[in-house]
């Protein structure tokens, strides 16, 4: 007990004298992490379950040393690539997948996607209101170079209920003989709406289905992968999408994205990607192969840090006042924690907070700036490794009504916890809360 209560003291230590952290932020911060144990056991069953399952997957396809190295050039028979892509699509239980460096981001991954699948005189639906705003360019929304509207592809939407759920009546009444593709957004990105589960997506796959067969159901996936135990392939969906600088590439993966779903769809994303006639055949690796195998390995613990991360976080501000979604209680079906700061200064001090905490450039002073694809100034906090990398400590959001901060990440639980403290003291500073 007395070695118990000497190492406590010295992690005190570290935070209130080192990191500077008052001790009133330090205390509240112990107070709300006691009632939090189970919920962290539970994420860690979830965590244990995911990781035997993308061993099976390496083990399954025979995953060697010398899948690790990579190709250049025009990337023929590159082994470790093609079968990382196996390992990914024996993971999402799919029948493809494309898993490269050369796709750069997320929303590029989409717009390959949906590119790819997409004709002259198709239409585009989205069930479930308005995508993220880095959308708005691929569509259509806003007029750009390139967009979806450019080649003919038209648009249609279907708001959620006010209650969250999903609008059927409209859904049906949307869906037409031009309905190619349905996009379904799992996170909520810079929207006061619940994430969506598996089994929700699911639910929706099948009301769609079950009124137009043939129709293509793509599940933008990022921020949750490896939250849950099955992935939105397994309940319906065509295609998944994601980025390998958040969830699947564990803090590793310096660039990428995946795409994973039926024959038809990956392989149409692979002549995208590259050119008609080429398809899957290209595309150097360049050395990445070993931190993608190596982020996929890990990438259910890391995922497992930042769900607690995002769970501390709504029970600390909401015990302090604040509208939090989801809240302190709610299941997690991604790794966002939103978090309304009611004012600009609220928010701007905030993501001083989790840059102050950061192991890369923590001394840097975040500031709101017009960046690409966003209508508003964006602030945005991330000292990362990786840059831009999601699944690693960051904070950001649109400096507009209701300045909220969307926070996510963490490579290890620790961190995040540290961030999460530390944006409290900068509030505490500020004036803006008051601790007990």
């Amino acid at each position: 007990m007395e070695i118990s209560m000497t190492q406590n003291t010295d992690i005190k230590n570290m935070y209130c004298t080192q990191l500077g952290i008052s001790e009133q932020v330090y205390n509240y911060s112990e107070k709300i992490l006691a009632g939090l144990m189970e919920r962290f056991k539970d994420i860690d069953d979830t965590a244990e379950y995911n990781q035997m399952k993308v061993i099976g997957a390496m083990q399954k396809n025979r995953v060697a040393e010398m899948h690790l190295s990579g190709t250049s050039g025009y990337g023929y028979n590159d082994d470790g690539r093609d079968t990382l892509e196996q390992v990914y699509a024996d993971i999402f239980k799919t029948e493809a997948a494309l898993v490269r460096p050369q796709i750069m981001c997320g929303t590029h991954a989409l717009n390959i996607a949906l590119s790819a699948n997409l004709r002259p005189g198709d239409e585009l639906l989205s069930p479930v209101g308005k995508p993220y705003d880095t959308m708005d360019e691929i569509i259509g929304i806003r007029p750009s170079k390139g967009s979806l509207a450019e080649y003919g592809v038209t648009y249609r939407q279907v708001d959620l209920l006010p209650d969250g759920g999903f609008d059927y009546e409209n859904i049906k009444k949307a869906i037409n003989n031009r309905t190619k593709l349905v996009t379904i957004q799992r996170s909520k990105g810079y929207a006061s709406r619940p994430t969506l589960s598996v089994e929700k997506i699911g639910e929706l796959i099948a009301f769609i289905k079950n009124i137009k067969p043939d129709v293509i159901c793509m599940v933008d996936n990022c921020y949750g992968e490896f939250v849950e135990r099955i992935e939105p392939s397994e309940a319906g969906a065509d295609m998944v999408v994601g980025s390998l600088i958040k969830n699947p590439g564990g803090g590793l993966a310096p660039c990428g994205g995946y795409i994973a779903g039926t024959a038809e769809c990956v392989e149409q994303a692979a002549y995208r990607l590259s050119s008609p006639g080429l398809g899957k055949e290209v595309g150097a690796t360049l050395g990445v192969n070993k931190e993608f195998y190596q982020g996929l390995f890990l990438a259910p613990t890391v995922v497992a840090g930042a769900l607690k991360g995002a769970i501390f976080a709504a029970n600390a501000y909401e015990g302090l006042g604040f509208r939090v979604i989801p809240d302190g209680k709610e299941p997690r079906y991604d790794i966002i924690q939103a978090v309304e700061l009611k004012s600009a200064e609220g928010l701007i001090a905030f993501c001083k907070g989790i840059q102050s905490a950061a192991p890369v450039d923590s001394f840097v002073t975040p500031e709101p700036w017009a960046m690409p694809g966003y209508d508003d100034d964006v602030i945005m906090a991330a000292g990362a490794f990786v840059q831009g990398s999601s699944i690693e400590l960051s904070a950001d959001g649109p400096l507009r009504e209701p300045y909220a901060a969307y926070f996510q990440g963490g490579l290890t639980w620790y961190h995040a916890k540290l961030g999460i403290i530390m944006s409290m003291q900068k509030m505490y500073e500020a004036g803006l809360i008051s601790v007990e």
